[in-house]
């Protein structure tokens, strides 16, 4: 039944294969359960509660995405959405939690408006296929730079912006293990080798320290009550300008985080068809948009899709099946959360520097000998893990190609939609 709904054999793949793929996906995006409590609760928001409105609107959106789209990416509360929602606009600009969330609660409205009208997929469409291609490479190197600097092996550093971490930290060694460990299981062509990769690692650190299991450990505990921040809004200051600065941050990084994330996969995968289009791109985007809705009332920031569903199609995910898998296992968190929580960063991290070397493969297909392809696709690659965001290397790509195309003449080369799209880029930036 799974394989006449997911059309898996059709897509070359086995229930096996699709399995072990969600699984992987989801070892390594787990630590979203940990760190967006963390962050939001700075916010003020009960930490325990935002545990479990973190799972559950993963669940659902993941759950639309298998269901619906049928497409092997899963979501949850996005990084840096959540940071802005925490530290720019409650911290920052000293709104209550409840109004930032009520910003979040309008942005899923506007998204699924944006969806069922079509608008959000003819921006997908209106990206030209070669930075489609750096799309791809650029998240590569960007959740490549995550991986590093999540073993430690690449640090901040005043002088030179980053620089090596020490090679003595017990958090490099286990992440250089992991990396080691997965390169040589890929090799041997183990099935699963990602997620083994991510296991050992874990089991490796448990002897230098890295991997710490707590006091009182229990391997299963109830899930806490969303009662606190549950369908907690303020709609007192909807029609100030702060909320309208604050409602198109949240939808503007969104837009462009999951477009560059469903692009850049989808091109990695194969899966875009012969025009460069990504199958069942409104039914995918529909999933992020009901899913920040739905997170908003139950409490959490910005639901997105993750650039780290890259891991799981590097394992053969091809189908809503992988989707599935991530949504059942974020369900299982809500009860066995603790021993999630135990896998380290360190043991994460190499899965996302060898998913990085996946990702930067379609870099042979982008045309470098045409100047006005070739600039904008490497602005696209360099900025996005440069400036730590998926949409800025996309405005930045879009914006040099839109204005390379039209100042040498080659105008009819820029769809009218890519100039609107520019000119709110610019806008973007000055205001």
């Amino acid at each position: 039944m799974l394989d006449k709904f997911f059309k898996i054999t059709e897509n070359k793949s086995t229930l096996k294969t699709e399995i072990i793929a969600g699984i992987t996906t989801f070892m390594t995006m787990v630590y979203i359960l940990a760190v967006n409590p963390g962050i939001l609760s700075e916010a003020g928001m009960d930490k325990d509660a935002v545990f479990t409105a973190t799972a559950l609107s993963a669940v659902i959106a993941t759950l639309v995405m298998a269901l619906v789209a049928k497409l092997p990416f899963a979501l949850a509360p996005g990084m840096g959405l959540n940071a802005f929602f925490a530290f720019t606009v409650v911290l920052g600009m000293g709104y209550s939690w409840q109004f930032a969330l009520t910003a979040v609660f309008l942005e899923g409205i506007i998204f699924i408006l944006l969806t069922a009208f079509n608008i959000r997929e003819l921006i997908v469409n209106s990206i030209p296929l070669n930075l489609k291609h750096a799309v791809s490479v650029g998240i590569g190197l960007f959740i490549a730079f995550i991986g590093l600097k999540g073993t430690g092996l690449i640090v901040d550093n005043p002088a030179t912006l980053v620089s090596l971490g020490s090679m003595k930290n017990p958090n490099v060694l286990v992440g250089l293990a992991g990396v080691l460990i997965i390169g040589i299981l890929l090799t041997k062509k183990v099935k699963g080798a990602i997620l083994l990769g991510i296991l050992i690692s874990t089991v490796i650190g448990l002897f230098v320290g890295v991997t710490i299991i707590p006091e009182n450990f229990s391997i299963v505990s109830l899930p806490p009550s969303i009662e606190p921040i549950f369908f907690k809004f303020d709609f007192s200051q909807i029609f100030t300008l702060d909320m309208l600065i604050v409602l198109f941050t949240f939808l503007f990084v969104d837009m462009f985080d999951t477009v560059g994330t469903l692009v850049g996969v989808s091109s990695k995968s194969g899966m875009l068809d012969k025009e460069g289009k990504v199958p069942r791109v409104k039914q995918a985007l529909f999933a992020d948009s009901i899913g920040t809705f739905v997170g908003a009332i139950l409490g959490t920031s910005t639901v997105t899709t993750y650039v780290e569903s890259a891991a799981g199609v590097a394992e053969g995910g091809k189908t809503g099946m992988t989707a599935l898998t991530v949504a059942g296992m974020f369900a299982l968190s809500l009860f066995f959360a603790p021993l999630f929580m135990i896998i380290p960063a360190a043991a994460t991290a190499p899965a996302l520097i060898i998913v990085g070397l996946f990702m930067i493969s379609p870099i042979m297909k982008i045309d470098l000998n045409d100047f006005t392809e070739a600039i904008p696709a490497f602005f696209t690659i360099i900025m996005m893990p440069l400036t730590y965001s998926i949409a800025e290397g996309i405005v930045f790509g879009m914006l040099s190609f839109v204005l390379l195309k039209l100042l040498t003449g080659r105008y009819k080369e820029v769809t009218p939609i890519m100039v609107v799209i520019a000119i709110l880029f610019i806008i973007k930036f000055f205001v």
